[in-house]
């Protein structure tokens, strides 16, 4: 923003040297974490792993729970509903907004998720539409398989998908290698030319 701070850039300043004050740390999605440090200083740690977001049916939680887990464990930032959205959050805006400002999307496929109509599947067209805005030669959507379910059509003649049956393990570390070799990929866009 270019300018004075505004009325809401001062309020969020106060409440975070507020925290900050009583020994709190504040998490600031996307940008990262503020830490109390001594005498009334503080220090930032900016937020660089990438986010995932979870796409799944209320039938498959148990898988996307697991999928969450496997996620963080291995040093990735998970975006699941049930452990990221907040009582009276508006859910649908929060959604959308969690899709967008996500590294990757991964799409839990199985035979319950691909018959039944609802929020996953305006979530799969909703990531669709951003995946659409990537460049083409970086990965965002990525269809995984919980069961010898039948992606649909639409998405697996474009983008291929991962299987996490019957070796769970080894289809989590395929995607997990496929988000680190996309993610150094495009830190080495970034990265300024030497002149």
């Amino acid at each position: 923003m270019n300018g004075a701070p505004s009325n809401l850039e001062n309020r969020v300043a106060r409440i975070v040297r507020h925290a900050l004050e009583r020994g709190t740390s504040v998490d600031i999605d996307g940008l990262g974490t503020f830490l109390p440090g001594r005498d009334q200083g503080f220090r930032f740690v900016a937020q660089t792993k990438p986010r995932v977001f979870i796409a799944y049916v209320e039938e498959d939680l148990p898988a996307a729970k697991k999928l969450y887990s496997a996620f963080k464990r291995r040093g990735l930032r998970p975006w699941l509903d049930k452990k990221n959205l907040v009582p009276g959050q508006n859910w649908p805006r929060a959604i959308e907004t969690a899709i967008q400002g996500s590294n990757f999307f991964v799409a839990c496929f199985s035979q319950r998720s691909t018959c039944k109509r609802g929020s996953f599947h305006s979530e799969l067209r909703f990531a669709l539409n951003c995946a659409a805005r990537v460049p083409l030669d970086e990965i965002f959507f990525i269809p995984v398989r919980l069961d010898g379910c039948v992606v649909p059509r639409n998405i697996s003649r474009r983008i291929q998908y991962v299987d996490l049956f019957p070796e769970w393990e080894r289809g989590v570390g395929r995607l997990v290698n496929v988000m680190r070799k996309q993610e150094a990929k495009r830190k080495r866009k970034q990265l300024p030319l030497a002149g």
